[in-house]
């Protein structure tokens, strides 16, 4: 069983395959088991690696509470144990701002950062409030609304059950993430980072708008920006074929030129 130390936590993370390495950084409600549709379809081509932030799966939870602010070092923990040097680091919702942060700490091992149906805690004036916005009309939805479309939990009723059943596996909760926004990075100090940058929507993101994301890809020079058609905010679950295609596609785009350097 792959365990890493952070700082005197034991973290438990996952490597599947070979070949150039992708590394998924859960949600608020998950852990590594689900990426199940990612490690499948993805391991013949990458190394594979998925991890459990403390708190979450496998992890240590013994601790009396979380601090988001120690989830980064979780990632990073993995990052040195596996002697990475240009992973690719896939978050999903606010695990994106863990991803990145342990991006920026870690500009040596990681060389993209992919961000998932989030901004990834950056720190801007406009970004803040266009991402408000977004939040002040998901609340107004059922949980399990901002999260699948409709018509899936009516056609899957068996996965929209798995996937309500994923985070009964953790201990933390959303309000233990929360914190992890708390100063987060400038556009400068991104770019001077090195760490390329990606942004991975859905069309029907119930959570963080098109618009906003757009907006986030248009004021950090060098991003890229993916918007996948007609997928809800955990696409990873709903949709993995679209997802897979496009978090492949971003580990070879973003590859290429560090490489042919």
């Amino acid at each position: 069983m792959p365990l890493a130390d952070s700082d005197g936590t034991s973290i438990y993370y996952e490597r599947h395959g070979s070949g150039p390495a992708i590394l998924f950084v859960h949600g608020s409600g998950g852990h590594h088991a689900a990426w199940w549709q990612q490690v499948a379809a993805l391991r013949e081509e990458f190394t594979v690696l998925t991890v459990d932030l403390r708190g979450f799966g496998k992890s240590d939870s013994s601790m009396p509470e979380f601090d988001g602010q120690d989830f980064p070092g979780d990632v990073v923990a993995v990052l040195d144990q596996e002697d990475l040097t240009d992973a690719m680091l896939v978050g999903q919702s606010i695990g994106s701002v863990a991803a990145l942060r342990a991006g920026l700490l870690r500009p040596e091992r990681v060389g993209s950062v992919v961000l998932g149906h989030s901004l990834g805690g950056i720190s801007h004036p406009e970004l803040k409030e266009l991402a408000a916005a977004d939040r002040a009309e998901a609340v107004k939805l059922p949980v399990i609304d901002r999260l699948l479309t409709k018509p899936f939990q009516r056609e899957r009723a068996d996965l929209t059950f798995l996937f309500q059943q994923m985070g009964t596996f953790n201990v933390a909760r959303m309000q233990d993430l929360r914190n992890l926004d708390t100063n987060g990075p400038s556009l400068e100090e991104i770019q001077a980072s090195g760490v390329r940058v990606a942004f991975l929507a859905g069309e029907k993101d119930a959570v963080l708008s098109v618009k906003t994301v757009t907006r986030a890809h248009e004021l950090l020079p060098g991003s890229h920006l993916e918007i996948v058609p007609g997928a809800p905010h955990s696409m990873y679950w709903e949709t993995p074929g679209p997802y897979n295609a496009a978090v492949a596609r971003l580990r070879r785009t973003l590859t290429a030129p560090k490489e042919a350097a």
